[in-house]
């Protein structure tokens, strides 16, 4: 079984059907075959930009969370090893949730799923 981590963009765009989200990218998420994971620091980060104003979506974030699982997208934490993994990693991307993505997706070895191409300088495996 193939794991993907999605990044947070990659997550919303999914759940709103936004046409910005790859077809190729749409298949790994809807193929029951695939682990997709979410870090639990994107659920943190939509709810900071939710609170804020810069993030609007056609349902609560309480929904969000309920449908994951109906979309067998699981959560993960941030381990203590992640958050450490963080403190060595070089600053070529500053985003405090991208950098735990990026650190999480180190310690699995799990492919990320994100147009963002600063996450190829860490050398993850990413897809778009």
């Amino acid at each position: 079984m193939k794991e993907y981590l999605l990044d947070t963009h990659t997550l919303i765009w999914f759940l709103e059907g936004n046409n910005l989200l790859p077809e190729n990218v749409r298949n790994i998420i809807i193929n029951t075959e695939n682990k997709v994971l979410i870090s639990i620091a994107t659920l943190w980060e939509m709810s900071i930009k939710i609170s804020i104003g810069k993030l609007s979506l056609s349902r609560s974030l309480e929904e969000i969370i309920r449908k994951l699982s109906d979309e067998n997208i699981a959560i993960i934490p941030i381990e203590p090893s992640d958050v450490l993994r963080v403190l060595t990693m070089p600053f070529h991307h500053k985003d405090p949730f991208d950098r735990i993505i990026v650190a999480q997706s180190m310690a699995g070895n799990i492919t990320v799923l994100s147009n963002e191409q600063l996450f190829d300088q860490y050398g993850v495996l990413r897809l778009w």
